[in-house]
C-alpha cells in the first residue's frame, strides 16, 4: 500500500488500509489515520495528525511550517479530522506559538485546487472552499461555510456557520452566520436562503432568519441596538440564537 518510491520517516504512525503514492514524502511526527489515501508527489510534514479516510491529491503540501516571519521553527501542529478531500496544490500549514500552536480542521471538508489555509486557523466541518480560496493566519471558519473561488479572508476574521462568499470576495471583517457576502471589499448581500432550503429548513424558520437580517442590515440600527432587538424577540430558534451569537462574538466588526 506504500509505493516503493515514497519516502516515509520511520517515526510515522500509519493506520490500517492507508495508501501512499509514488514520490510522496512523509516527514517525522506524522500520524495517518486508517483508510487515508495519499496520492503521488504529496508532502506531509509534522507534527501533523490526519484522521480517518482523508484523500489527498497530488502536489498538496500538508503540515508544512507556516509563512509567518515570526515563526522560528518552534514545535507546532496541524490536526485534520476525518473524511476530508484535499485537492491539487492545497497548502495546509501548522500553527505558531504566538497563538494556539495549532491549525485545526474538522470533518468532511472539500478543499479544491490551490486552496491555502494559513497558520492557527480553525476550520469547522462540512465546508467547501472553491479553487484558490485563501485564509490568512488566525481565521475561524464555522460549519457548513462555502467560500467561492478566489475568496480571500484577512487575518483574525471569523466566518459564522453556513455563511457564504461569492467568487473573488475580499473579506476583511467578520461574517455572521448564514449571511452571504460578495465584492471587493465584501458587502452583505442577504441570507443564504438556498443553503437553508437544501438543509431542510422550514419556511417559517427561513422567514425568521430573513427578518433578523433586516433588523441588522436594513433598518438603520446600530449593531448593539439591533442585537438588543433580536434578543428581545419572544421566540428564538437555535438558528436565530446562532446568528445572534455570531454578532455578539465579533471582534473585528461585521461586514455590513
Amino acid at each position: 500500500m506504500i509505493h516503493q518510491t515514497a519516502v516515509v520517516d520511520p517515526s510515522v504512525v500509519i493506520g490500517e488500509g492507508v495508501t501512499i503514492g509514488p514520490y510522496s514524502v512523509i516527514g517525522a511526527d506524522v500520524t495517518i489515520g486508517a483508510g487515508c489515501k495519499i496520492g503521488p508527489h504529496v508532502v506531509v510534514n509534522g507534527p501533523t495528525t490526519l484522521g480517518k479516510r482523508n484523500t489527498i491529491f497530488q502536489f498538496a503540501s500538508v503540515g508544512e511550517a507556516c509563512q509567518d516571519k515570526k515563526y522560528k521553527g518552534e514545535p507546532t501542529t496541524l490536526v485534520v479530522g476525518d473524511d476530508n478531500v484535499i485537492r491539487e496544490y492545497v497548502t495546509l500549514q501548522r500553527g505558531t506559538i504566538q497563538d494556539r500552536r495549532e491549525t485545526r480542521i474538522g470533518d468532511r471538508n472539500l478543499f479544491m485546487a490551490y486552496v491555502h489555509v494559513g497558520h492557527d486557523c480553525i476550520v469547522g466541518s462540512d465546508t467547501v472552499f472553491a479553487n484558490n480560496a485563501t485564509l490568512a493566519g488566525h481565521v475561524m471558519i464555522g460549519n457548513g461555510v462555502i467560500l467561492g473561488g478566489f475568496s480571500a479572508v484577512s487575518q483574525r476574521c471569523r466566518i459564522g456557520d453556513y455563511a457564504m462568499s461569492a467568487m473573488c470576495t475580499a473579506i476583511n471583517q467578520d461574517v455572521p452566520a448564514f449571511v452571504m457576502v460578495q465584492g471587493n471589499l465584501a458587502q452583505a448581500r442577504g441570507m443564504n436562503v438556498e443553503g437553508m432550503r437544501r438543509r431542510g429548513y422550514s419556511p417559517e424558520l427561513i422567514k425568521q432568519l430573513r427578518q433578523a437580517y433586516k433588523i441588522v442590515y436594513r433598518q438603520g440600527h446600530r449593531l448593539a441596538d439591533a442585537i438588543a432587538q433580536l434578543e428581545a424577540l419572544p421566540e428564538k430558534s437555535p438558528e436565530l440564537s446562532m446568528f445572534i451569537d455570531s454578532l455578539k462574538s465579533s471582534q473585528r466588526g461585521i461586514i455590513r
